[in-house]
C-alpha cells in the first residue's frame, strides 16, 4: 500500500462540492451511512446514469434547454447522444456571474499585469460574434486561431462559439506545415492569428509563416491580426484592435444551438497519415468539465485559477470552461521558468490562486533544479495543485508537498485530447496517496483490462472506459462512416473505449498510470504521433527511412529517432542538425528528438508496416508479444545496447 501524503480535514471535507452531491443522493434515499463513501457514489453515478447527468446539470445551473431523454443508444459507445433533444449556447454558459468581477487576469514575461471584467469580456465576445456573423461565418463554419495563451484567444473562442461556429486553435510555436497539416483539413473560413510572441526573452516573428499558410489553405477567406508584439509589422485584412474598438450598439442573442452540435476541432497525431481532427460537441465539452471543475478540483465561485498550458494543448480547453463555475482565469504566456523558475509561484501568491495547474514535467524539472516555491512564497489560498500530461512520478509527489504546501489536493489527473476530459483524477475528500491518482471520474466507469478483455488488479492493463459518456467525440473530420474513429478507439474490445495508456487499478479504486501502450509520443506530456516526423525527415534527399519511438527517460519521455540513409550517406553532426532543424521548422519544437541513430533495417510486419512498438519494448528491455507477426524478426537485434542510447 502507498504512503499517505495527505488526508482532508473534516471540516473542510464539509465544505466540498463532492460531499454536498453525496448528501443529495444517499440522504435523499433515506441513507443511514452519513460518513462519506466514494465507491458508493461513483457506483451510484455509473447506475444511473440519468440521475447523474441531470443532477450535474441542475446542480451547476447550466442555461439551455434538456429535452425529455437523458441520453439514447446506451448500450451502442459509438451511437450514443447525452441530451439529444437538447439545446445550449456554450458561450453564454461560461460569461455568467456578476458583471463587476475578474473574470481574466493576463500576465506574460513581462510581468507586466491586465485584467478584463466579465462585463468587459461579454462586450468583446459580442463585438467578435457580431462581426464573424456579419464576415458570413455561419453555424458550422470554421474559424482557426494561431495565438498565444491570451485574453484575445479565449475572446475568440467564445465569440465562435457564441454563434455556433466551430473553434480550433494552434499555438504559434507550431511549424508551417504542423498548421497546414491541421487547418488544411477543417478548411476555416477566417484565421486570427498574432504577428509573433516571445519565449524565454527571445521574439518570434511569424509573420512570413502565416503569410504562407494562407496561401497554401485556400478556404481562409480573411486574416485578423492580432498586434501581440508591436515592432513586428504586417499587413492581413484586419486589424484586432479596430474590429475590437468597435461599439456595442445593437443588443445581441445568444442563440441555443444542439446540444450535440460541433464546438472544437482538437488534434491527436497518429502513425500515418496527417492528425486526426476530432471534433467535439458544445454540450458534452461543457457538462463533461463542469462535473470535473466542480466536484473533482471543487472550484467554488469567486476561485482564482491558473493551468500552466499553450492553446495547442486540450489542457487550455479545459481550462477555459471553468469560467462556467463562476472563476476568475489566471493565464500566464511565455516560458515557467523565464525571467525565474518561481515565475508561476510568484503570480500563485500575488493572485490567491486557489487551483494551480502545470505538467508533470514542469513539476520534475522544478524538483531537479532544486526549487523550494515555499521558502518565498505564501500560498495560503491554494486548496488544490494538479498535474496532467504524463505520469507524475512519487519523487514529484515528495517535492509538492515538501515545496509547495503540506495541506494541498495533489491532483494527478488522467484523460486526453481524444475526450477533451478525464478518466482518472483527483478527489478533495479523499486521501493522496504516493504516486496514485485518487480515483475514477464520476460518471465514467473505468476499469483496467488484460488482452483478452478481464479486468485485473494490481497489474499493468490497458485503460478502458466501459459505458457511455459525454465527452465522447462526435467522429473525426471527413472519416466516412466513422472508419477512423472506430479503428482508434473501438477496434481492440468490442463497444468499450480503449485508450492506449496502460494503467495499474488498485484494490482500493486509485490508479497508476504506467505509460502509453501503443506508440503514441509523449514527450512533456504532450501526445503528437510519429507521422509528422516523418512527413518532415523523410522529404530529406539524404533519408530513407525513418522510425521514431518515445523512450521513458527521467520521469518523462523522449524522442529517439532511427534512421535508414541513402547509399553512402553518414550520419554526422552535420545531417543531425539538418534534421533537427527540418523537423523543428516543419512540426514544431516539442518534435525535435533528443538522440539520433542509424540502422540498416526496421523490424516490419507480414504486410510490410514497420514495427514502432517492437522497437520501444526492445530499447525498454520489454519481452515483445506476438514476435511471430514479424517478417524479419532477427532485425530487432540492431537495436539491442545500441551505444549511446542510455545517455
Amino acid at each position: 500500500m502507498s504512503e499517505i501524503l495527505w488526508e482532508p480535514k473534516e471540516n473542510n471535507i464539509k465544505k466540498t462540492n463532492m460531499l454536498a452531491l453525496y448528501e443529495k443522493v444517499f440522504f435523499k434515499q433515506n441513507s443511514n451511512n452519513k460518513d462519506f463513501d466514494y465507491n458508493a457514489l461513483h457506483k451510484w453515478s455509473i447506475d444511473n446514469t440519468d440521475e447523474f447527468w441531470n443532477q450535474v446539470w441542475d446542480d451547476a445551473n447550466i442555461i439551455g434547454i434538456k429535452g425529455s431523454q437523458t441520453v439514447n443508444n446506451y448500450d451502442d459507445l459509438i451511437k450514443s447522444k447525452f441530451y439529444p433533444e437538447g439545446q445550449i449556447n456554450f458561450a453564454e454558459n461560461l460569461l455568467v456571474g456578476e458583471d463587476n468581477r475578474e473574470a481574466i487576469v493576463f500576465y506574460d514575461e513581462s510581468k507586466v499585469r491586465q485584467s478584463l471584467t466579465l462585463k468587459e469580456l461579454k462586450e468583446k465576445v459580442i463585438i467578435l460574434a457580431k462581426w464573424l456573423t456579419n464576415n458570413n461565418v455561419n453555424p458550422g463554419d470554421r474559424v482557426a486561431v494561431i495565438a498565444t495563451n491570451s485574453p484575445e484567444t479565449i475572446i475568440s473562442m467564445l465569440a465562435t462559439s457564441a454563434i455556433g461556429a466551430i473553434f480550433t486553435s494552434c499555438s504559434p510555436d507550431f511549424g508551417e506545415e504542423g498548421i497546414i497539416d491541421r487547418f488544411g483539413q477543417c478548411t476555416p473560413k477566417i484565421l486570427i492569428t498574432t504577428n509573433g510572441y516571445i519565449y524565454g526573452g527571445k521574439k518570434y516573428d511569424i509573420s512570413a509563416k502565416v503569410k504562407n499558410i494562407s496561401e497554401r489553405i485556400p478556404s481562409i477567406k480573411k486574416i485578423i491580426n492580432i498586434k501581440y508584439i508591436n515592432d513586428i509589422n504586417i499587413d492581413y485584412d484586419y486589424d484586432w484592435s479596430e474590429i475590437l474598438s468597435e461599439k456595442n450598439e445593437n443588443e445581441f442573442e445568444f442563440k441555443k444551438f444542439p446540444f450535440n452540435d460541433p464546438l472544437y476541432i482538437l488534434y491527436s497525431s497518429g502513425t500515418t497519415g496527417k492528425p486526426k481532427c476530432i471534433i467535439h460537441s458544445a454540450g458534452g465539452t461543457l457538462i463533461q468539465h463542469i462535473k470535473e471543475h466542480r466536484y473533482h478540483c471543487d472550484m467554488h465561485e469567486n476561485d482564482r485559477i491558473m493551468y500552466f498550458t499553450t492553446c495547442g494543448w486540450m489542457m487550455w480547453n479545459w481550462m477555459v470552461t471553468a469560467l462556467a463555475s463562476k472563476v476568475t482565469l489566471v493565464l500566464y504566456e511565455g516560458s515557467p521558468i523565464f525571467p525565474n523558475p518561481l515565475i508561476l509561484f510568484e503570480i500563485a501568491e500575488k493572485e490567491k490562486l486557489s487551483f494551480f495547474g502545470a505538467s508533470a514535467k514542469y513539476i520534475d524539472s522544478l524538483n531537479k533544479l532544486k526549487i523550494q516555491p515555499n521558502e518565498k512564497n505564501n500560498f495560503e489560498k491554494l486548496r488544490v495543485f494538479a498535474s496532467t500530461g504524463s505520469p507524475l512520478s512519487p519523487q514529484s509527489y515528495d517535492w509538492v508537498y515538501s515545496n509547495v504546501k503540506k495541506d494541498l489536493q495533489l491532483s494527478s489527473i488522467s484523460g486526453g485530447t481524444d475526450i477533451v476530459a478525464c478518466f482518472v483524477q483527483g478527489n478533495p475528500c479523499l486521501p493522496v496517496k504516493r504516486g496514485e491518482i485518487q480515483c475514477s471520474s464520476l460518471g465514467m466507469d473505468v476499469q483496467s483490462w488484460d488482452d483478452s478483455g478481464l479486468r485485473i488488479l494490481n497489474l499493468p492493463g490497458e485503460l478502458v472506459c466501459i459505458n457511455s459518456f459525454p465527452s465522447i467525440p462526435l467522429g473525426f473530420w471527413n472519416d466516412k462512416d466513422n472508419k477512423k474513429f472506430k479503428e482508434a478507439y473501438f477496434e481492440k474490445y468490442k463497444n468499450v473505449w480503449h485508450h492506449g495508456d496502460f494503467v495499474i487499478e488498485t484494490k482500493d479504486n486509485s490508479f497508476i498510470i504506467e505509460g502509453r501502450s501503443d506508440s503514441t509520443l509523449n514527450p512533456g506530456g504532450i501526445r503528437i504521433g510519429t507521422a509528422e516526423i516523418y512527413r518532415q525527415v523523410e522529404s530529406l534527399e539524404e533519408v530513407k527511412e525513418a522510425l521514431a519511438v518515445g523512450q521513458d527517460w527521467k520521469n518523462d519521455q523522449r524522442i529517439i529517432l532511427f534512421l535508414i540513409l541513402r547509399e553512402k550517406i553518414k550520419l554526422n553532426n552535420e545531417l543531425k542538425y539538418k534534421i533537427k532543424n527540418c523537423i523543428r521548422d516543419g512540426a514544431s519544437p516539442r518534435h525535435v528528438p533528443a538522440k539520433i541513430f542509424m540502422v540498416n533495417d526496421f523490424p516490419r510486419t507480414r504486410s510490410g508496416k514497420i514495427s514502432e512498438l517492437a522497437v520501444r519494448n526492445i530499447i525498454h528491455n520489454k519481452k515483445l508479444k506476438n514476435i511471430e507477426a514479424l517478417m524479419n524478426p532477427e532485425v530487432l537485434e540492431l537495436f539491442k545496447n545500441i551505444e549511446g542510447i542510455n545517455n
